[in-house]
């Protein structure tokens, strides 16, 4: 039986007054970025954690709330309710092969048309983050969308599931077939990336993280684990627009002090496109399988919102000369968030 909506404890509450109003707080995370990136800069860099006279431990604010933001997601995964996925897997697997294939169609044509303007090394900074982009597992938050509208959540959570676990192979993959396509500067570069991804970032950075989230739901009993989930869950909320500010900070920072006004036009250009044709392919991909609604707005959502966190997380660990390549990837955040409630809008109209 559900409790009124006032007797609710404070925790679920908050959760959902921070949910209903995430696009905002976004938005001012990039406002606060702006204003204020001293402590983003800060947190943005390495910190020692002493362990006694001689020894200490090196800490990166970015990866560890990246970790916590995908803890809480595996947290939050009905498990049990995946096994109906095995009886009707056409949305999952078409989502899983759309994950692989979309960069493939999208990116060739982003670079073709970036190697046609003057820019010195045919605009491959731009394709670069862009590859690092659409290369992620599909966003945890894609979940959150699909449960505002009368989207197949069973489907959501399990395309989540399955490209996270799947990104320590995915990842190289897809940075390895679209190398060709940049200058050799950045190829060299986004190899060396690739490298990174290949030795431990996707599986300790993205995968263990989700995995132990998904184990703990598992064996946590019922009443400890709503215990859990009531502390966790506005804390990583938190924790996500804090990784939004500090990601943020490096870019913006970087842009002030050298302002690049047509490189900040062509990173909103160039998110903005990928971003809609990532979009436009899924719901094509929907129509042409003949899902029903709630299933073909799962699929659209998932070929639309990569973990656009996790790009930005990697480029300052990998690459902290390199933080212009943040603009395309802060831009591509937000861009995917407002299509997403553009596709929430048109399930709830049908």
């Amino acid at each position: 039986m559900n409790r009124p909506t006032g007797s609710r404890p404070p925790a679920d509450r908050a959760t959902t007054w921070l949910r209903r109003r995430l696009g905002r707080a976004v938005v001012l995370s990039y406002v606060a970025a702006l204003l204020l990136p001293g402590p983003g800069l800060w947190l943005r860099r390495e910190h020692a954690l002493p362990l006694g006279t001689t020894a200490s431990l090196p800490l990166s604010t970015g990866p560890l709330l990246l970790s916590l933001v995908l803890l809480s997601a595996g947290l939050q995964v009905p498990v049990r309710e995946l096994g109906r996925l095995l009886r009707s897997p056409t949305a999952l697997l078409a989502g899983l092969v759309l994950h692989l294939v979309i960069p493939l169609l999208v990116i060739p044509v982003v670079a073709f048309g970036l190697h046609l303007t003057p820019d010195s090394d045919g605009g491959s900074g731009l394709v670069t983050a862009m590859i690092l982009i659409v290369a992620m597992p599909v966003a945890a938050g894609a979940t959150v969308w699909t449960g505002k509208d009368d989207g197949d959540q069973p489907t959501m959570v399990g395309l989540v599931l399955a490209s996270t676990l799947l990104s320590p192979l995915t990842v190289p993959l897809v940075i390895t077939t679209l190398l060709p396509l940049l200058s050799d500067g950045y190829a060299d570069t986004l190899s060396a990336t690739g490298r990174t991804v290949h030795g431990g970032f996707a599986l300790v950075g993205v995968v263990l993280p989700c995995a132990a989230g998904v184990l703990g739901r598992l064996a946590l009993p019922t009443a400890w684990l709503s215990h859990v989930l009531r502390v966790i869950v506005p804390v990583a909320l938190i924790g996500s627009l804090l990784l939004t500010y500090i990601n943020a900070s490096g870019a913006l920072d970087s842009f002030l002090a050298h302002p690049r006004p047509l490189l900040l036009g062509a990173a909103l250009a160039v998110a903005a496109l990928v971003c809609l044709l990532s979009f436009l392919l899924g719901q094509a991909a929907a129509r042409l399988l003949r899902l029903d609604a709630p299933a073909s707005s799962s699929l659209t959502l998932a070929c639309g919102m990569n973990n656009s966190s996790a790009s930005a997380v990697l480029i300052t660990t990998t690459l902290p000369d390199k933080p212009h390549l943040l603009l395309p990837v802060l831009a591509y955040g937000l861009l995917q968030k407002t299509a997403a409630s553009r596709v929430v809008a048109a399930t709830s109209r049908a």
